[in-house]
C-alpha cells in the first residue's frame, strides 16, 4: 500500500510540474496580447493628433502673414488680436513640443515593449525545450526504474531458484588417501599365476579413491645385475616418472608403486641371473606378498621379461615387447620403446597431400623364409611392383643400409611384420610407425590386426595407421588410391598430434603412463589444470553500495548509447569441474584421441560442453537458465531483459594489457561504467615501473584487479589468471573504444560459438605467389581469417592451452618480436576446432584520440607478423587458419518492424 501511495504521488507530482510552466504560459501570453493592444492604440493616437496638428499650425501660420500684410499696409502694427496671435503661436510651439516628447517616450517605451516581448519568446522557446527535456527524461527515468524493478525480479528469482536446486555444485575434488601402508596378502599366489589377473581380481581400490588424486611412489633401486650399466636414454625416463605431479615420497599414502627393471640381452642366457632378480623384486618394500598396485617397467624394449621366467603376480607389467602367451589384455600395458623418442631437427610439412610416390616400401627381405604366408605375402608385392608401369609405386627389396631415404618421397608407407608372429606387440613396427610420423608419411601395417599398438585400449590408431590384413595385399594399391587429398592430410595431422602429445620425449612417455593408469585401469580423474598466480598492485573491492553508485553515476552520464542493454547484476562466477567424473567415465576416446582436450588436465569447464535440447531447459534442467519472454520470444524489450541462448545466464571478465598509459587506460576503463554481464576488469601491467600512487582507479561496480606481470611480454595476454572466474574473457587493448552494444551483441554471439574466436577487426592471411609463403594481410577483404584479439572474445580454457600446451617455440617467437601474439591465437583456436574466427559488425579499426603512434604503423611491424605466420606453419606443420566469408550482424537490423516494437540492438 505505500508503495502504491508513493507510486500515485510520483505520478501527481509530475503532472503538476508538468502543468506549472503551462499555466506560466498562458499567464505571459495575456500578457503579451494586452501590451499588443494599448501599442496599437497609442499608434493611433498618436497619427490623429499629429495630423491635426501640423493642419493647425499651417493655418495659422497662412492667416498670421496675411494679417500682418494686412496690418502693415492699412492699421497699425499693434493690437489686441496681434497680441492674441502671438499667444497661439507660442501655446503651438508648446503643444508641438509636447508632442514630440510624447511621441519619443512612445518610441522608447515601444522599444521596451519589443525587448520584453524578445525575452517572452525566449522563454518560451527555452520552455519548450526545458518540456522536451523533461519528458525525455521521465521517459529515461522510467525506463531506468523498469530496469532496475526487472533487476531485482531476476534476483528475487535467482534466490528462489539456488534455494529449489537439489543437485550441488561440484569443486576441485578433495583428496582421500589411504591410512596406512597395505597388509600382506595370504591369497595363494599359484592360482595367480594360473589363472592370470584383471583389474578386478589382482588390484586393490581401497588404496585409490576416485578423488586420491593418484598419488604413486617410484622407487629408487632399480632391478637389475650387477654388471648391468644403464644408457642414458634409462636414466632419463627414471627422471621423467618422478617429475610427475602424481609423484610421492611417502609410501604409505600412495595408490600405485613403479618399480624399473632392467636385463641385458647377454644376461637372456643366465639362467642363473634370474631368480636373484626376481627376488630382489619381490622382497620391494611395499611388495606385500603379491605384487598388488605394483607397476613393473620393462627398461629393455628388445626382451620380455616374463618370457625370461620373472614372475610379476600381481603386479603390472609395461614393457614394449610382449608374447601372445603371456599379455593379459585389460592388465598389462605396451608402451613405446625408449629409442622411439630420439630428437628431431625437422618437421615434415602435411603439404602438398601427394607426394613423388604414392606407396613405398624400403628393406632387406633376400632371406629365406619358413613361414608360408610370410612367403605369399612377398610373392604378392614383387608382382605388384613388376606389374605397375607408373611411378607411383616403388618397392626396394634390396636395401642393407639407410634404408628410410625412399620414405620422404613418399605419401604412404608399407610396414611388413616381423617374422616372429607369436608377440602381441614388437617394438620394431612400433619404431617404423613412429619414424613415418616424424617425416609425414601415413603408414601402411600389413597384418595390423594382429599387434597391439602402444596404450591400444585409449588411442585410436586408425585414424592414423592404415591396418591393412595380409590376405588384402593384393589390393594395397586399390585402396590406398582411393584415399583424398583432405583425408590424407587429416592423418598425417592426427599421427603428430599422437606422436607430439604420447611419445615426443620422456616427460610426455612418463606422464602417459601415469594418465593411461590413472584413467584406463582406474577411473580417476585427473589433476585440476594449474592457474597463474600474481601479486596485485592494485584491487578495487566490491560492495554493493558502490555496485549501485557506480550503476546510477552511469545512468546520469552522458552515455553514447541510449539503450537498455541488460539487467543490473551483482558479479558472479561460472560454474566449475561440473563434469569431473563424467568426461573421464564417458569420454576416453574424446579424451586420449581429439584435439579439443588431453587426458592429462581437468579443466574447470571447456567450451566443449554438450548442449540441452531446447525443451530441457523447462522440463526438468532449467537452473540458470533465462529465456528471452519466459520461453515465448520477443523483440528488443524482452531480448534486453534476459540474455536468452543456449547456455544457462554467465558474466565476462574484460583483461586489458597496459604498458605505462595510464591516462588512456583510465579512459578506457571509464567507458566500462555500468556495462552489463560485466565481472571483473584484469589490468595486466606489464612495465617494471608501478602506477603513479595519485592514480584514482574508476569506480565500475565491479572489481578492478591490478596484476603485477613478472615480465613484459605480451603472452601476459593470454595467461590462466586465478583472478579469471567466467569462461568467457574479452581481451582488449588499452586503447580499444568499443560502445556498450558492441560489447554485449559481440558476447551474445560468443556464448553461441564458444569454442571460436569472436571479436571485431577482421584479419587475413594472403599467399605471396612471388615467394610461395604467407603474407599477414590487414586491408578491407572480403574474406577474413583471423580476428585481432585487441578486441575479441574467446574462452578460458584457451588460456591454459596456451600458456601450457602449445609449443613453447611460439612463445618465445612472440617475445623475441614483441608482436604476433594474436596470429598464436588465431593459429592455436583454429589447430584445435577447424574453425575459423567469427567477425561482428562493420568494424575493422578502433579510433583512439590523443593516442600516440602505434607500433602497428611501423612497416617492421608488418614484416615481423610476415614471418610469424611461416615460422608457425613450419611448427604445426600446416598452416591451421581457415578463411570466412561471413559476419554477424543483429537480427531485425534492417527489418521494418511495427512501431511498438523494438529492434534488438538499436544502433548495430
Amino acid at each position: 500500500m505505500v508503495n502504491s501511495y508513493l507510486n500515485l504521488s510520483c505520478v501527481i507530482n509530475a503532472q503538476v510540474c508538468l502543468w506549472r510552466p503551462f499555466r506560466m504560459l498562458s499567464t505571459r501570453l495575456y500578457c503579451i496580447v494586452f501590451i499588443l493592444i494599448f501599442f496599437v492604440v497609442l499608434l493611433f493616437n498618436h497619427y490623429y493628433i499629429s495630423k491635426n496638428v501640423v493642419d493647425d499650425s499651417i493655418n495659422s501660420n497662412i492667416g498670421a502673414s496675411n494679417g500682418l500684410i494686412h496690418r502693415h499696409t492699412s492699421s497699425p502694427p499693434f493690437d489686441s488680436d496681434d497680441l492674441e496671435n502671438v499667444y497661439r503661436i507660442d501655446n503651438l510651439k508648446y503643444r508641438i513640443n509636447e508632442m514630440l516628447r510624447i511621441r519619443g517616450s512612445v518610441s522608447n517605451e515601444l522599444k521596451n515593449l519589443e525587448s520584453k516581448r524578445q525575452k517572452l519568446q525566449n522563454e518560451i522557446a527555452s520552455l519548450s525545450n526545458r518540456l522536451v527535456e523533461t519528458q525525455y527524461q521521465l521517459t529515461k527515468k522510467q525506463s531506468d526504474l523498469n530496469r532496475v524493478h526487472f533487476s531485482v525480479a531476476q534476483a528475487e528469482f535467482t534466490q528462489k531458484e539456488t534455494a529449489l536446486r537439489n543437485q550441488p555444485f561440484l569443486a576441485r575434488p578433495i583428496k582421500l588417501l589411504p591410512l596406512s601402508r597395505p597388509e600382506i596378502s595370504s591369497d595363494n599366489i599359484n592360482d595367480l599365476v594360473t589363472n592370470g589377473c584383471t583389474m578386478t581380481t589382482c588390484f586393490d581400490y581401497s588404496r585409490c579413491s576416485l578423488t586420491s588424486g593418484f598419488p604413486t611412489y617410484v622407487y629408487s633401486k632399480i632391478i637389475k645385475s650387477e654388471t648391468t650399466h644403464l644408457a642414458f636414454e634409462e636414466d632419463a625416463f627414471m627422471s621423467a616418472f618422478r617429475l610427475n605431479p602424481h609423484y610421492t615420497l611417502d609410501g604409505s599414502i600412495a595408490c600405485v608403486y613403479v618399480v624399473f627393471i632392467y636385463i641385458e640381452d647377454a644376461e637372456i642366457n643366465i639362467n642363473l641371473s634370474i631368480p636373484l632378480l626376481q627376488s630382489f623384486l619381490h622382497n620391494l618394500d611395499y611388495w606385500s606378498g603379491d605384487g598388488r598396485n605394483h607397476i613393473i617397467v620393462n627398461l629393455n624394449s628388445s626382451v620380455d621379461i616374463i618370457d625370461l621366467g620373472i614372475k610379476p603376480l600381481r603386479a603390472l607389467v609395461l614393457q614394449s615387447k610382449f608374447n601372445a602367451n603371456h599379455f593379459r589384455e585389460g592388465f598389462d600395458v605396451i608402451i613405446p620403446p625408449l629409442n622411439s623418442n630420439q630428437p628431431q631437427s625437422s618437421i615434415q610439412s602435411n603439404c602438398p597431400a601427394r607426394r613423388k610416390y604414392l606407396l613405398t616400401y624400403q628393406g632387406s627381405i633376400n632371406k629365406s623364409f619358413s613361414n608360408f604366408q610370410t612367403k605369399k605375402l612377398i610373392e604378392t608385392m614383387r608382382a605388384i611392383a613388376n606389374q605397375t608401369k607408373s611411378d607411383e609405386i616403388n618397392f626396394d627389396f634390396n636395401c642393407a643400409n639407410n634404408c628410410k631415404s625412399l620414405s620422404t618421397q613418399s605419401t604412404f608407407s608399407l610396414i611388413l611384420p616381423p617374422l616372429e608372429k607369436w608377440y602381441k606387440s614388437h617394438p620394431e613396427i612400433i619404431n617404423d610407425i613412429f619414424h613415418l610420423f616424424k617425416i609425414g608419411v601415413v603408414p601402411v601395417l600389413i597384418g595390423g590386426r594382429d599387434y597391439k599398438l602402444p596404450f591400444h585400449e585409449a588411442i585410436d590408431w586408425r585414424r592414423s595407421v592404415l591396418h591393412v590384413p595380409i590376405p588384402r595385399i593384393s589390393e594395397i594399391h586399390f585402396i590406398v588410391k582411393s584415399f583424398s587429398d583432405s583425408d590424407i592430410i587429416d592423418m598425417r595431422r592426427q599421427a603428430k598430434l599422437i606422436f607430439d602429445r604420447y611419445f615426443s620425449t620422456h616427460e610426455t612417455i612418463a606422464k602417459t603412463i601415469f594418465s593411461f593408469i590413472r584413467h584406463q585401469r582406474l577411473d580417476i580423474p585427473a589433476l585440476p589444470a594449474k592457474e597463474d598466480t600474481y601479486p596485485f598492485l592494485y584491487n578495487s573491492t566490491y560492495t554493493v553500495d558502490k555496485y549501485l553508485e557506480a550503476f546510477d553515476s552511469a545512468l546520469n552520464q552522458e552515455n553514447e548509447i541510449d539503450e537498455n542493454l541488460g539487467p543490473i547484476e551483482s558479479p558472479f562466477p561460472s560454474t566449475t569441474f561440473q563434469r569431473n567424473f563424467s568426461l573421464t567415465l564417458c569420454h576416453g576416446y574424446y579424451l586420449w584421441n581429439s584435439a579439443h582436450l588431453n587426458p592429462f588436465t581437468l579443466y574447470p569447464n571447456t567450451p566443449f560442453d554438450p548442449v540441452l535440447p531446447s525443451d530441457a531447459k523447462f522440463l526438468g534442467s532449467g537452473y540458470g537458465f533465462r529465456p528471452i519472454g519466459q520461453g515465448a520470444g520477443g523483440t528488443g524489450k524482452e531480448f534486453s531483459e534476459a540474455l536468452g541462448g543456449n547456455w544457462p545466464k554467465e558474466q565476462f571478465t574484460i583483461i586489458i594489457l597496459t604498458y605505462e598509459r595510464e591516462a588512456i587506460l583510465l579512459d578506457s576503463l571509464q567507458r566500462l561504467r555500468g556495462l552489463p554481464y560485466l565481472n571483473k576488469v584484469l589490468v595486466i601491467w606489464n612495465s617494471p615501473r608501478k602506477p603513479s600512487p595519485d592514480v584514482k582507479w574508476p569506480e565500475l561496480g565491479v572489481p578492478i584487479v591490478v596484476i603485477a606481470a613478472d615480465q613484459n611480454s605480451l603472452n601476459n595476454r593470454f595467461k590462466p589468471y586465478n583472478q579469471i572466474e567466467t569462461e568467457a574473457i574479452l581481451s582488449m587493448d588499452d586503447d580499444a573504444h568499443l560502445r556498450h552494444d558492441e560489447i554485449i551483441f559481440g558476447f551474445r554471439v560468443w556464448r553461441e560459438a564458444r569454442d571460436r574466436v569472436v571479436g571485431f577487426p577482421g584479419r587475413y592471411h594472403a599467399w605471396d605467389m612471388n615467394f610461395n609463403s604467407w603474407l599477414y594481410n590487414s586491408n578491407y577483404s572480403c574474406e577474413l581469417s583471423m580476428v585481432l584479439t585487441g578486441a575479441a572474445f574467446f574462452h578460458k580454457y584457451y588460456t591454459y592451452v596456451y600458456t601450457y600446451t602449445m609449443d613453447k617455440a611460439i612463445r618465445e617467437k612472440v617475445d623475441e618480436y614483441m608482436n604476433c601474439e594474436d596470429i598464436a591465437m588465431n593459429f592455436l583456436v583454429s589447430h584445435i576446432t577447424r574453425q575459423p574466427p567469427i567477425k561482428v559488425t562493420s568494424r575493422w579499426t578502433f579510433r583512439c584520440p590523443g593516442c600516440p603512434v602505434r607500433l602497428s604503423e611501423d612497416d617492421s611491424h608488418f614484416q615481423e607478423r610476415h614471418r610469424c605466420i611461416n615460422y608457425f606453419t613450419s611448427l604445426y606443420g600446416y598452416n591451421p587458419l581457415l578463411q570466412t566469408q561471413f559476419r554477424a550482424d543483429s537480427i531485425l537490423f534492417k527489418t521494418r518492424i511495427p512501431h511498438d516494437k523494438q529492434k534488438c540492438f538499436k544502433f548495430l
